[in-house]
């Protein structure tokens, strides 16, 4: 009877990437300066150093429904907790535009306080920012990014965003 014949190992591609390498292209979230140009007109930044946090503060306390009155405290405290995303002018340097991530970096992120200048609304800021938090959370292979609005449900379509199927999701209001 003859022997049973182990198979040859299998060489992989040279063209396939190794998915345990990280994509030189991609940001990496854990790192101050991932820059993410969006046109010509804005860069995004997770560079928390860049933020205007007097900027930032100001819009959601007093300009989005969901952080109305939010001290300054309290939005330093979730700056600090969070990956932040900024997109700023290229030419000026001047924050345009506001979200924030929060995540544990392995299988689950919420997408919050997402905010544009008024003065820039429909001119591209919000798809910037929404693309660089998908490009750069997409290498921690995250089970789920989770988010709430109220009146940017095409903005999110566009990059993918379903709504949960009914019953699935549960708060805890405080």
């Amino acid at each position: 009877m003859p022997e049973p014949q182990t198979p040859e190992p299998r060489t992989p591609d040279p063209r396939t990437p190794d998915p345990r390498t990280p994509d030189p292209r991609t940001p990496d979230p854990r790192t101050p300066e991932s820059r993410t140009p969006h046109g010509p007109a804005y860069e995004i930044s997770t560079d928390p150093a860049r933020l205007d946090r007097v900027r930032v503060h100001e819009w959601l306390s007093t300009d989005a429904p969901w952080a109305l009155g939010r001290g300054r405290d309290h939005q330093d405290r979730a700056i600090d907790g969070s990956l932040n995303f900024g997109a700023y002018e290229t030419a000026s340097g001047e924050l345009v535009g506001y979200a924030r991530v929060v995540t544990d970096h392995a299988t689950f992120a919420w997408l919050c306080d997402v905010y544009v200048d008024r003065r820039l609304r429909g001119e591209g800021v919000g798809n910037a920012l929404v693309a660089s938090v998908r490009e750069t959370l997409a290498p921690l292979g995250l089970k789920r990014i989770m988010l709430a609005t109220e009146d940017a449900h095409g903005l999110y379509a566009r990059h993918g965003f379903t709504a949960p199927p009914p019953g699935l999701l549960m708060h805890l209001p405080l």
